[in-house]
């Protein structure tokens, strides 16, 4: 058992690079196997449990994978197996991206129903209404998900709920369907259009992605392709944040800062002094910030998966701040750890009411799911004293070595084998 080892109260200076985007890159890596004949080499892969995962899945079902670095070269052309039933399936939720990529490939898959963080109900009735309308048979059993169809051809598809997860996977199997798939009321996330932009460079006929209709016309094949995976949104605007709390002055590189709006525009809010330029935002902070009121949203609106980094923020900030998590009703569940830290926060559904505190102290924690054990790195880094922050896998799933990144800052972090 790992943990990570913080000794709070370091400001942060210099420059770090932003690696690839989790959510865009565990939808991509599925999505390669679409390519009938070809390689994809996919660049600027982030180096995280996550990925490691999915190329084992991929690699399962007879995929040659590839790993160089921060790039993941695929050869699917000799898939075997249409069945993706494995205990690292049912560990990650992006495992469901292989029914879509395997539907529209081979109009038949197998997958066991996914796991991944425990931030609440997360159904795929959406997926399945989309597979349905393309003229998939969806049938659950055992614990897996089995589609097929003779063909799949294309429909006008409504989305009772924006579900970035639903928008990628029908938007996959449509790629290869036959005729016209107009996806109405989609998910816009950045990710959305980088998988978008992937199937294109296959040679998908995509358009619309990232507007609330996406058009697609289906081709009769995918092949190989190269692509680099846009900058991570969250892990900038995790610090951005980090940031922001610990006060000091820091580049953060490799970032499409529009993606960044809505957390940069909370942070100015707050008093943070930050610079945008082409790829890189500069945060400035003299701590001494305010509270602010937060809503999560779909995007653009405030990310759900920086609502508890920022929660960790707005502990330490002046006054009284009231976060409204409309996305997920579970992910308030780290508020528990940050009252171990001196942080007065009171919970009322999924609203959690904070009044600043003058500081936080160091205790032991954990991380109980990914963003979570970013919220409690946060604290940690402006706690008084020590921070020992425990079930570090979660956060070894999103954030690619994170302590040395902010070690690179000037943070006093450390990873320990317990």
């Amino acid at each position: 058992m790992e943990k990570l080892v913080i000794n709070g109260g370091n400001s942060l200076f210099g420059s770090i690079d932003i690696s690839g985007a989790k959510n865009a890159a565990v939808a991509i890596l599925p999505a390669a196997i679409m390519a009938g004949s070809g390689k994809c080499v996919i660049d600027n892969i982030p180096d995280i449990a996550d990925i490691n995962c999915l190329e084992r899945i991929v690699e399962g079902l007879g995929c040659l994978v590839e790993r160089n670095g921060n790039s993941i070269t695929i050869d699917s052309t000799s898939i075997s197996s249409l069945n993706a039933c494995t205990e690292d399936v049912r560990r990650m939720r992006a495992s469901y991206y292989l029914i879509g990529a395997l539907l529209g490939r081979f109009k038949e898959a197998r997958v066991d129903l996914p796991g991944g963080c425990p931030i609440g109900v997360r159904p795929i009735d959406q997926h399945i209404k989309g597979f349905e309308a393309l003229g998939a048979e969806v049938k659950i059993e055992h614990g897996a998900v089995h589609v097929k169809a003779e063909k799949l051809k294309g429909a006008n598809i409504f989305f009772d709920v924006v579900s970035v997860g639903a928008t990628i996977n029908v938007m996959l199997a449509a790629a290869l369907a036959e005729g016209v798939t107009v996806l109405e009321n989609p998910a816009r996330e950045p990710h959305i259009v980088d998988v978008a932009n992937f199937l294109n460079s296959m040679g998908a006929n995509i358009k619309g992605a990232g507007t609330d209709t996406i058009r697609v016309t289906g081709v009769e094949e995918l092949t190989g392709c190269n692509y680099s995976v846009i900058p991570d949104q969250i892990e900038a605007g995790t610090f951005m944040i980090a940031t922001a709390a610990c006060g000091g002055e820091v580049k953060i590189n490799n970032v499409i800062p529009k993606h960044l709006e809505s957390i940069s525009a909370k942070l100015i809010e707050m008093g943070v002094d930050i610079v945008e330029e082409d790829d890189y935002v500069l945060v400035k902070s003299e701590k001494n910030l305010k509270g602010v009121n937060i809503k999560t949203a779909p995007y653009p609106g405030f990310p759900t998966d920086v609502q508890q980094p920022m929660s960790a923020l707005l502990s330490i900030s002046k006054g009284r701040s009231i976060i409204n998590e409309s996305v997920w009703e579970s992910r308030l569940k780290h508020v528990d750890e940050l009252k171990k830290m001196g942080a007065n926060i009171k919970v009322e559904g999924r609203t959690a009411i904070i009044d600043g505190v003058n500081k936080l102290t160091g205790a032991i924690v954990k991380a109980t799911d990914l963003r979570a054990g970013a919220a409690m790195v946060i604290a940690g880094l402006i706690s008084e004293g020590a921070t020992e922050i425990y079930s570090i896998e979660h956060i070894d799933r999103g954030y690619p070595h994170i302590e040395n990144k902010f070690k690179a800052l000037g943070a006093d972090i450390h990873r320990e084998n317990e």
